[in-house]
């Protein structure tokens, strides 16, 4: 028998009357110290105690004198053990994998505490004060000199010993509650708490869920738990007395001393030091006295301070000395700001390269520039400042002068449409722009369904959004605001009402933003996000839906509930091989969706969009020249791009007309763009703010904000000294107004400074 099997089955024998084997309240466990990585702590001379671990074990060490006594108890345990086990018909023990003893080191423990596990073999007879005795085979304990009887005694199944949690509580002085609402037991010792239910394998340890050896049950009134689920999370030391036939359980009454670091950060000659007591009484007596090597209220030079800390209770008692090793850092400096410009004088409408050496020990958070412009268009002296923040909070600044002469390179019109980055917006005359010549393209159509999902855009109670059923590529566009004034969930669930044939449902593209209280930015984001999803591909899944089942898709959507207030957008590409239902809905957060599905009607619209279209991918290919001069390629306007015409299936299908073109994706290439030319973005029908793909690239309309139409456009793309073909990739942003032109016109000559 190898000494590992000694080891259990020894503890096994011990168990069998340990049914009342009592949590040991006067166990220390260590509070852990602050998060912050300036203070680390362990208790001082702990010995006999432990650390409470998140997965419930024990740092407990294996006790140096066992291997002295395996031939000893090996023949003699066994034997007598197998008579004493109660409900164990088979007169077995328990296996050597499962079997309740001294565990050797437990996840988490290193460097912490040490535990030190009392010898096997023990033949003391004393009941002196923190001591439990139980007797073997019996109802019998003994407590400082006195006798007890347990309600319930230890049984053991399947090879797991049970103890009722009761009988622990009663003894050790813990404190036990039941919690109606989640049906658990709970027991607290300071500021561990342990969790447990009925016939589960499973409990909590300060939150943490933690496997047990077993299930547990009730019997006689008394809710049964394997022994080490209590023993090992509470750190219950104990001895084997194989002559007296009893099991020693250590229960110290000192109180427990332990305290934290309220400051994220301890800065010399600066921080004044928030200490925290964590120190208690297992026995709920109160502390009357306290006691600190080390401590400083402001600790003055760099360096690692050990500070530490032990309490006294009103009977006397003094806990073991705790500490922690407070890091005290310098004082931090700030930023050092600093720029330099290519030249100290240009001409107006000049190209001015800005190079920005700022430096900071750690980094620097922002940078805020004062009159920072590509160009200048007014001559005389100009002051340009740079103010850096790093991450604590410091700042510096820095201003440079530069001096902007009479003559003039370029109008700051050419400059704009020369020198303005792909993705950011200058101002223009934009009245020009409806005498430009159109683009007169057409354009052909996929077979893809839209359902759009945006009415009513502003929901004021929970339902149904849209209900609508079909099948092959769909397309949905679902952009809404929760105003029920709760915490609310939206779901698509998708139903297969074939009787007999399951149905494959395919997800290719996806992009949803939210929930976020910001209609413009959500759109502007689930937009970029669908486009991501088609450079990557990492959106695509599979899912197949049984005959009659239902099933939630576009699970991002329903991750996060609403706030009042809030908007979600979703934009997702879909195929079915057979017809689907789905259903847009809007539920109390708390609540089931598959419980409430077959109750909710479909809510009333209102004066914005929802339905759904047919042929809701346009392809346009233009191959006569472009950029030779001024032109314009007109989306979203009913006469070049014409509204899809549809049905509102959650109004007994009332016509609707695709204001707009929300939710239609359009391909466009144009095979001839001229050497030199500019496209650039200008919405007409109001403000805009998304994104469009230029040859496979995202480019942001715009960058720091958004358009306002008319005279504001966005640098989408240049082309270089050859002729080229352009692709464009476009799909309007919920939260902005169609329509919007795409600009074409030539650059103007580049000249020398």
């Amino acid at each position: 028998m190898n000494f590992k099997r000694l080891v259990i089955t020894t503890i096994l024998a011990a168990s069998q009357v340990a049914m009342v084997l009592p949590a040991s309240a006067e166990e220390i466990v260590q509070t852990n110290p602050s998060t912050e990585a300036n203070v680390s702590g362990q208790p001082v001379n702990n010995s006999g105690n432990g650390t409470l671990n998140q997965d419930g074990t024990t740092g407990e060490t294996t006790n140096p004198e066992q291997g002295q006594v395996e031939g000893q108890v090996e023949g003699q345990v066994e034997g007598q053990v197998e008579g004493q086990v109660t409900e164990d018909t088979t007169g077995n023990t328990v296996p050597e994998g499962q079997q309740e003893g001294t565990e050797t080191g437990g996840p988490g423990t290193e460097g912490n505490t040490t535990t030190t596990t009392p010898v096997v073999g023990s033949t003391s007879t004393d009941t002196g004060n923190g001591q439990l005795i139980l007797m073997m085979n019996s109802k019998k304990m003994y407590q400082n000199g006195k006798e007890y009887l347990a309600g319930y005694p230890m049984e053991v199944k399947k090879g797991v010993s049970y103890v009722s949690i009761r009988a622990i509580v009663e003894r050790a002085g813990l404190q036990i509650s039941y919690d109606n609402k989640t049906k658990e037991t709970i027991i607290q010792r300071g500021t561990d708490e342990l969790r447990f239910k009925m016939n589960t394998s499973s409990y909590k340890v300060n939150g943490v869920t933690t496997k047990m050896s077993g299930t547990s049950y009730s019997v006689k009134n008394n809710f049964m738990v394997p022994l080490t689920a209590i023993t090992k999370a509470l750190n219950m030391p104990y001895e084997w007395d194989q002559k007296g036939k009893r099991v020693i359980v250590s229960i110290s009454t000192n109180p427990i001393a332990s305290f934290s670091i309220g400051n994220k950060e301890v800065i010399s000659g600066e921080t004044q030091v928030q200490y925290i007591s964590n120190a208690y009484s297992p026995s709920g007596l109160p502390i009357v006295n306290e006691e600190w090597i080390g401590r400083e209220e402001m600790f003055m030079t760099p360096g690692q301070y050990t500070v530490t800390y032990r309490v006294q209770d009103s009977n006397g008692q003094w806990s073991d000395p705790f500490s922690l090793t407070i890091n005290v850092v310098k004082p931090h400096t700030p930023p050092v700001a600093n720029f330099t410009t290519d030249k100290d004088t240009y001409k107006m409408g000049e190209l001015i390269t800005y190079n920005d050496l700022s430096t900071d020990e750690v980094g620097i958070k922002n940078r805020d520039w004062e009159n920072k412009e590509l160009a200048f268009f007014t001559p005389g002296p100009v002051s340009i400042k740079l103010t850096v923040t790093n991450e604590f909070g410091l700042t510096s600044s820095i201003e440079k002068m530069i001096t902007i002469t009479n003559e003039t390179l370029y109008t700051r019109d050419d400059f704009n449409k020369i020198f303005t980055p792909v993705g950011d917006k200058y101002v223009f005359d934009g009245t020009q722009v409806p005498t430009w010549d159109k683009v007169n393209y057409t354009f052909t159509s996929d077979s893809t369904t839209l359902i759009r999902s945006n009415s009513p855009e502003t929901v004021y109670s929970e339902g149904a959004l849209y209900r609508e059923s079909a099948i092959g590529d769909t397309r949905f566009m679902i952009h809404h605001a929760n105003a029920t004034g709760k915490s609310v969930k939206m779901y698509v669930i998708a139903t297969n009402k074939n009787t007999t044939e399951t149905a494959r449902l395919t997800q290719t593209n996806f992009g949803f933003a939210g929930p976020n209280q910001y209609a413009t930015g959500v759109g502007k984001a689930s937009v970029q996000r669908y486009y991501e999803s088609m450079q990557t591909g990492n959106k695509y899944k599979d899912m197949w839906i049984a005959p009659g089942e239902s099933k939630i898709i576009l699970n991002e959507l329903s991750a996060t509930a609403m706030k009042q207030g809030e908007v979600i957008s979703l934009f997702a590409d879909l195929y079915s091989d057979h017809t689907l239902q789905y259903d847009v809905i809007m539920l109390d957060s708390s609540k089931d969706p598959f419980t409430y599905l077959p109750y909710l009607s479909v809510l009333p619209s209102d004066i914005h969009n929802r339905g759904t279209y047919a042929e809701a991918t346009r392809h346009i290919e233009y191959s006569e020249l472009l950029g030779t001069k001024p032109v314009r390629l007109l989306i979203g306007d009913n006469s070049s791009d014409p509204f899809l015409v549809g049905a509102d299936a959650g109004n007994h299908g009332e016509y609707k007309l695709n204001a707009g073109n929300f939710g239609v994706v359009y391909t466009i290439k144009l095979y001839r763009v001229a050497p030199n030319t500019l496209v650039t973005f200008n919405p007409r029908g109001g403000f805009y703010t998304g994104h469009i793909m230029v040859n496979g690239n995202i480019v942001p309309v715009a960058s720091s904000s958004g358009l306002s139409a008319p005279n504001e456009t966005s640098v989408l793309f240049r082309t270089g000294d050859r002729e080229q073909t352009v692709e464009f990739l476009f799909t309007a942003a919920p939260g902005s107004n169609l329509s919007v032109n795409l600009l074409f016109q030539p650059l103007p000559e580049v000249k020398q400074p």
